[in-house]
């Protein structure tokens, strides 16, 4: 499931960054250069590590993004600024995070949480079978 999410996940960060230059209050969030900057080069890795990575380097970067994100989530709505948009200052006037930033960065962490240590269950052979015989009178 790791390297799954690291596709998925890749993909999506990959668009969101490019589309941040276009829309950047897009849904309600501040995507700045430097976030879209962010989105992008997060997204390389994560597609290249999916795609080209073993099993576990998949799982240990989507724990360890699941980490950051959770944090920089949780940060964001302990310490930003006081109102509704709890403004969290992480580079001044370059990188500003508000609210539904912080929302989203708190379900991304779940979903790299998730795709980092939920294991897919191990493949065992069974013990042949032996056939099938009708008893004998």
């Amino acid at each position: 499931m790791a390297k799954t999410m690291c596709v998925i996940l890749g993909a999506l960060f990959l668009v969101v960054g490019l589309a941040g230059f276009a829309a950047p209050d897009a849904l309600g969030m501040h995507l700045s250069t430097a976030h879209n900057v962010v989105h992008l080069v997060s997204g390389a890795l994560a597609l290249y590590i999916g795609l080209a990575g073993t099993y576990a380097a998949a799982r240990s970067f989507c724990i360890l993004f699941g980490v950051i994100y959770g944090l920089l989530g949780i940060l964001g709505f302990l310490m930003g600024s006081p109102g509704p948009e709890k403004m969290l200052t992480v580079i001044p006037d370059q990188l500003v995070l508000g609210r539904m930033d912080h929302i989203v960065h708190v379900l991304l962490a779940a979903l790299f949480l998730i795709g980092g240590l939920v294991r897919q269950p191990a493949m065992t052979a069974a013990a042949p079978r032996a056939p099938d015989r009708e008893p004998e009178p």
